[in-house]
């Protein structure tokens, strides 16, 4: 029981490093419509199940926010939530490529439905991010705050999200049979 509990803290541990790594490198290089911070968290929730992605996803935000940008804290609702919704779907349904996809979709609307708040709320909509230009286009277009900031957000996280899944179910399927999760379809 040890050697497991030992083996969840070292992936999940890893997991948040490649959340931090990639998002930190593609934030830095400013690369529109993608983020790849939840692959970590996807991978840990696929897993492990939901607690522990979403545990991934919250302690990725934290650790970012604390060593590279402190905007990214309150971000970490959305981090959690997609660790939470890849953990529960993939208890429903396993993890083929289908599901990949149609998790990436589906949480391409809910990520930006929870973030575009935190956005407006903290930041005016504008966090520095690659979708900044389109938020301020369509607001100087005459877009509410709301429409400015969830459009590049969906737009964004379409691409991400759905890259980010298959990524995932991807590198899953390269895995030897030992360290595959215990999980039909992958």
């Amino acid at each position: 029981m040890t050697n497991k509990k030992t083996f969840i803290i070292i992936v999940c541990a890893f997991a948040a490093a490649i959340n931090i790594v990639l998002g930190t490198l593609v934030a830095q290089l400013k690369i529109p419509l993608i983020f790849l911070d939840t692959i970590g968290t996807i991978f840990a929730a696929i897993y492990f199940g939901p607690l522990y992605g979403a545990t991934v996803g919250a302690v990725s935000n934290i650790i970012t926010g604390m060593i590279f940008s402190p905007k990214d804290i309150p971000f970490f609702l959305v981090n959690v939530v997609v660790g939470l919704i890849v953990g529960y779907i993939v208890k429903k349904y396993s993890y083929s490529l289908t599901t990949a996809v149609v998790t990436g979709l589906i949480l391409s609307v809910i990520c930006p439905l929870i973030g575009s708040p935190i956005a407006i709320w903290l930041y005016g909509g504008v966090t520095g991010s690659g979708n900044d230009f389109l938020v301020l286009l369509l607001r100087q277009t005459g877009s509410d705050i709301f429409t400015s900031t969830f459009i590049p957000r969906i737009t964004g996280n379409i691409v991400d999200k759905v890259v980010s899944a298959v990524l995932v179910w991807a590198l899953i399927k390269k895995l030897p049979t030992q360290y595959k999760p215990e999980i039909n379809n992958v």
